[in-house]
């Protein structure tokens, strides 16, 4: 039964929409390679964290973004809104087989990460005709 609100959440963002809130992502497959492209504005790069895990299947996006110190410590200030999203998020993409994913790389720039993933050919597998022959 845990296997259906996964899968829920990845085909269906609402079912996560607090990481997909705080990380949105665009996937498009150009002929050499996927490209992911993440809106993470305020965060650095060593606040985010990109990884490739079973086996290559899956990339996995997180990171967090923290509660400002100013809005902890000054006790004397008044919040009329806190809109911008706080917290850990995560977002994870099923990859298809052509992922080379031995090969990833990731770069940030003006708060949109970019994670590419290059494609690599898939071999279809051989086929041996076997000569039917009469007894």
């Amino acid at each position: 039964m845990a296997l259906i609100p996964q899968l829920l959440r990845e085909i269906y963002p609402p079912f996560n929409s607090t990481s997909a809130a705080l990380a949105p992502v665009d996937w498009k497959e150009t002929p050499e390679a996927h490209v992911l492209k993440a809106d993470l504005p305020g965060l650095k790069k060593e606040e985010v964290k990109v990884e490739v895990e079973d086996g290559g299947k899956i990339l996995q996006i997180s990171g967090e973004r923290a509660v400002e110190k100013s809005e902890e410590e000054n006790k004397n200030e008044k919040w009329h809104r806190v809109e911008r999203p706080r917290g850990g998020f995560q977002r994870r993409f099923y990859l298809p087989a052509n992922a080379k994913t031995d090969e990833v790389k990731a770069s940030m720039e003006d708060g949109v990460l970019t994670v590419t993933i290059p494609k690599q050919e898939i071999k279809k597998p051989e086929v041996k005709t076997i000569e039917i022959v009469t007894n």
